[in-house]
This record gives C-alpha cells, structure tokens and sequence, in this order.
C-alpha cells in the first residue's frame, strides 16, 4: 500500500470522519463502520484532504482532464479543496464545478456553480462515498446536459466494498451502467489492513471485537468476490 494511503486511513481516524462502533445507514443496513466527510472542518483538514484526493486522482487519472465535478453538497468542498492541490502539487490548473440543487433564475443562472462545461471538456466526478449509486444517477444527466463532454471518471475517498443495488459493489455498478472508470483513495480491506490491532494516538481502533462485527457485517453484505 502507498504511504499516501497509510497516511490518509490515519487521517480519516484522526479527523473524526471514519468511526467504528454501531451505525444505522441510510439504507437500513446496521453497520459497524461509517464515514462522514462532514466531519472535516478546519483549514488544515481541507488542505490534507485535497491533497490525498489529488494524489489519488493522479495515480489513477493524471493530468489529463480539465474538470472537477463535485455533486452538491459535500462534492462542492471536495472539488474546490482538490482543485488548489492538484495545481500545487503538479502544475496542473484544473477546474472546478459543481450543481445546484435548484437552478438559479437570476445573476449567475442555471444549475452550476463554479466553471461552466463547454464541448469537449473531459471531467472527474469527485464523492465522498457511495453505497448505492444514487448521486451520480442525479449528477450524470446533469452532466451531459452542457454538451459534448467526457466523464473520465469517478474518484471516492473509500470503497466500502458492500453491495449496492446488486451484488456488485457501488462502484462496479456505477462503471458498468455508465461506462466510467470508477476508483477510491483507499477501499475497506486497506483499512483493515492498516488499522487491524494497531494505534491510533493510542488507541487501537479496530480490535478483534470490532474485526467480527465487520466479518459479520461483510458475510452478510459484502459485494460480489469480496474477501478480507
């Protein structure tokens, strides 16, 4: 696993974003894990956070694209955060996008904030997380609304590896129906691997009570070839 990876598994630990305990899902389904990108709220934490977003992106994508789509809400920080880091770190002015949820009727009009999409532009959707698919069902007709444009793909910052409408993962549901390349900074099996009986600021976050919970929860749930 990159460092970069080991570092941001850490960082989501630290920020209070990824928890372990008892937690009830939007689906219903009672999970022993959660993620809430909400949760990152200070200068710093959005500074790190674009920059694991990225590095991610570069290693998946590179340079070669010129939009950032983050879905409102949580997308709009993730897009603008990534945004600053990409060109600090590569040299690389990409810009960013993001929708409304209601399209505005005077000033700047429409249903995007941020850049406008013009033909040809090729676009990186950027997400928090996704379960079940349903944000890019509402963010792709969005999408292909302004014109002529290219979604390269989709970058997460985990990949809970449980099913979504199927029994594929979220993300292999998503790269089949729209024919996107689909990716994560980490998935669940790297938080394990980094986390399994090991401290976090002196605390070991997944011990062997919570690693059952999550083999339970995985049995049951856990998409289609998925083994931890």
């Amino acid at each position: 696993m990159e460092q970069y990876k080991k570092e941001f598994i850490r960082f989501m630990v630290e920020s209070n974003v990824l928890k372990f305990g008892d937690f009830t899902l939007k689906s219903g389904r009672k999970s022993p894990f959660f993620m809430n990108a909400g949760s990152y709220v200070t200068g710093y934490q959005l500074k790190k956070l674009g920059e694991y977003y990225a590095k991610a992106i570069h290693d998946r994508y590179g340079t070669d694209f010129d939009v950032l789509f983050g879905p409102a809400y949580k997308g709009i920080p993730l897009s603008v955060a990534t945004c600053i880091a990409f060109s600090e770190l590569y040299g690389k002015e990409i810009r960013y996008c993001s929708n409304r949820k209601e399209v505005k009727d005077h000033g700047d009009v429409g249903i995007l904030l941020g850049s406008k999409l013009k033909d040809g532009d090729r676009v990186v959707i950027i997400e928090d997380v996704t379960t079940s698919g349903k944000s890019i069902e509402e963010t792709f007709p969005i999408l292909k609304e302004q014109g002529d444009i290219k979604v390269i793909g989709l970058m997460v910052s985990l990949n809970r590896m449980e099913r979504g409408k199927g029994t594929k993962c979220a993300l292999d549901e998503i790269k089949e129906l729209y024919g996107i390349e689909t990716a994560a900074i980490v998935t669940m099996k790297e938080v394990i691997e980094e986390l399994y009986n090991n401290e976090v600021n002196g605390t070991v976050v997944i011990n062997d009570e919570i690693m059952a919970a999550i083999k339970n929860y995985f049995n049951e749930y856990g998409a289609e070839g998925v083994s931890l």
